[in-house]
This record gives C-alpha cells, structure tokens and sequence, in this order.
C-alpha cells in the first residue's frame, strides 16, 4: 500500500534568511539581480528558486529545491554572499 500511495520524491531544499537594514531595497540592486538570474539559470528545469522580503521584518527569504543537492547549496549560497554583502 505504501507502494501505491507514494506519489513524489521531495527535492532536496535550502532556505535562509538574511537580515538587512531597514527602508532598503536589496532585491532592486543590479548586483543581486545578476546572481539570482545566474542562479535561476544554473538551476534550469530541474529547480526553483524563491526569493522574497518577508512581510513582517526586514529579512529576504533565499529558498531553493532541485534535484542537485550541491547546486542548491550553491547557488543559495552565493545569492546569501551578495545579500550580506549589501547589508553590511
């Protein structure tokens, strides 16, 4: 039964949040656009990627998946590079 009810395989996923000074608007810069369209780019069909500002602190939340668990680390953590470097 287990067999039959298994309907997907969770893709592996990382999530983290970086914090930035309040009134700014880290998503706009071209840097950080670069990196996210890279990133999107190296993920292609077999990921996703979501970045958003939280609606209740000033935090972006960086979430990837895909099928690498690598890549994903990857690229998450080179969209948190840039991010961290602007909120420094």
């Amino acid at each position: 039964m287990s067999e039959v009810c298994h309907c997907f395989d969770p893709l592996p996923q990382v999530l983290e949040n970086v914090r930035y000074g309040a009134g700014g608007e880290p998503l706009r810069q071209d840097s950080v656009v670069a990196v996210i369209e890279g990133a999107r780019q190296r993920l292609g069909e077999g990921g996703r990627l979501v970045i958003r500002p939280s609606g209740t602190e000033p935090v972006i939340r960086v979430m990837a998946e895909g099928d690498d668990c690598n890549l994903v680390g990857e690229v998450v953590d080179d969209i948190v590079s840039v991010l961290r470097k602007l909120a420094a």
